[in-house]
């Protein structure tokens, strides 16, 4: 049997990405970096009582009473655990990354709804960043940007940008072709149809595919948490290893919440 050493292959790129690309990730830690920093304070500096409400009101609006009654009694819930610092840790994460997975995942996926060979390559690529297990992504995130918030993020972005660019793919392929056609017919150039007429139709497929992506966000930032990543994840954590039982299921239930709170959120979007 041949024995590949693909172990050791994948060992030599990554030290040597380590060693002659570190500017680069210098540039992309500062920048990633700088995101989270203002996302977090922006999100702190809002008295709690004064956010649940925002977070109310907005809940009444998209969703109606039910989501509304549920947001201010999570999050009330939350602020009685005292752990309305790492709650706000976990969502300026999350909204951090998914500025990221956005700015990257939607343009890749226009692209491979226009380009039949873009899509061919990246599929594959697709299939193997949903399949390798999650804890994989800290490795490189460890090694080329060391410990705390901005490998976390970046680990996230990787692991919740596939549903993005497959959603945004699909819903773009899938609008009437009559429909371009007529677009077409009517004098529209190619920026026209696809600003006008095929992204306003993929909306729903596109908002589908961002619900995914911020689900995967918070259940990759809890893992991140392992290289020093914070939030609510660090609570998580440290009740596992302390094993101070109450204090993990206080950090899960605020992960819970979270994760309701922005599934129904997104989910309004998908059904609008």
């Amino acid at each position: 049997m041949i024995n590949l050493p693909i172990g050791s292959i994948f060992d030599i790129l990554v030290k040597w990405l380590s060693n002659n690309a570190d500017s680069l990730f210098d540039f992309f830690s500062s920048i990633i970096g700088i995101i989270i920093i203002n996302v977090e304070g922006l999100l702190l500096v809002i008295p709690p009582l004064l956010f649940i409400i925002i977070l109310a009101a907005l809940a009444w609006y998209l969703e109606g009473r039910n989501l509304l009654i549920f947001t201010v009694v999570g999050f009330m819930i939350i602020l009685s655990m005292d752990l309305w610092s790492e709650t706000m840790e976990t969502l300026a994460m999350v909204l951090s990354s998914g500025v990221v997975t956005l700015s990257l995942g939607i343009p890749l996926g226009i692209l491979a709804a226009k380009k039949d060979l873009f899509d061919k390559i990246i599929r594959p690529v697709l299939d193997f960043m949903q399949t390798m297990p999650s804890f994989v992504y800290l490795i490189p995130a460890v090694i080329f940007f060391g410990m705390g918030m901005v490998p976390g993020v970046i680990a996230t972005v990787i692991f919740s940008m596939p549903p993005v660019i497959r959603l945004t793919n699909l819903g773009l392929r899938q609008v009437d072709k009559e429909v371009i056609e007529a677009a077409r017919s009517f004098g529209s150039t190619g920026k026209q149809i696809l600003l006008k007429v095929q992204l306003p139709l993929a909306i729903p497929t596109i908002m589908a595919g961002i619900n995914q992506a911020i689900m995967l966000s918070l259940s990759m930032v809890v893992i991140s948490s392992m290289i020093g990543a914070g939030g609510l994840g660090g609570i998580v954590l440290r009740g596992i290893t302390q094993l101070k039982i109450g204090m993990g299921f206080e950090g899960g239930l605020g992960v819970v919440i979270l994760a309701i709170f922005l599934d129904r959120i997104t989910q309004s979007f998908t059904s609008e």
